[in-house]
């Protein structure tokens, strides 16, 4: 997967939090996949917060 293969919300939420971006980075590419898929859904900045601390926090 290519970083700019990331949505613009998602990558902008783990560039804000150093220890989810790490943990995605370590993760199996299909389970990159599967949050990235995921993220589609978050409609705000917010969400999208909650999403990542819920996924990767």
């Amino acid at each position: 997967m290519e970083p700019n293969d990331l949505p613009l919300g998602l990558g902008m939420a783990l560039a804000q939090d150093v220890t989810a971006m790490e943990r995605f980075a370590n993760l199996p590419e299909a389970e990159k996949q599967a949050i990235v898929d995921r993220a589609h859904a978050v409609q705000s900045k917010a969400e999208m917060r909650a999403f990542i601390q819920e996924t990767l926090g």
